[in-house]
């Protein structure tokens, strides 16, 4: 057998759990070896209900989910703010919006809940608004991101 080749045997290398700071002896080619988790910590030796996460995929995921909840309430809040614009956004000329705002519509909610309770009737019945301002107004509040109730007309 070669000499000066083979590594030093040290038959008691201490190994120190960084986790749980458990500390043993067993040979080894190396005089201390240390580790991040051992039997006495680990959750499929212990039973208990841990995460365990060397390499921060579970904090990578978490970063992931709360900016997609943070996406989410922006996109509630501007749905919200959308809700609340009025007649006059969206631009039917200053006759009809004048209309519309005298009798009660004032706001793109008022338009469709107008249209919920009574269909087109309910809009057409208005003196001096067409079926060409209301299928204007549709359109321009499904542009937007509304969504209509289906008419029965």
């Amino acid at each position: 057998m070669r000499e000066k080749i083979h590594p030093n045997y040290f038959p008691d290398a201490k190994i120190v759990c960084l986790s749980c700071g458990t500390e043993w002896a067993i040979g080894s080619t190396r005089p201390e070896l240390r580790v991040d988790i051992c039997s006495n910590c680990h959750p499929f030796y212990t039973g208990e209900q841990r995460i365990v996460d060397t390499e921060g995929q579970v904090d990578r995921f978490m970063k992931r989910l709360q900016a997609h909840g943070d996406r989410q309430s922006e996109a509630d809040v501007k749905a919200a703010a959308q809700a609340d614009i009025g007649i006059e956004a969206l631009d039917l000329g200053k006759q009809y919006t004048e209309l519309l705002t005298s009798n009660g519509i004032k706001t793109a909610s008022d338009f469709i809940k107008k249209l919920e309770e009574g269909g087109d009737d309910a809009l057409l019945n208005i003196r001096g608004i067409g079926r060409k301002v209301l299928t204007d107004a549709k359109k321009r509040l499904r542009a937007r991101g509304y969504t209509l109730p289906q008419s029965n007309n």
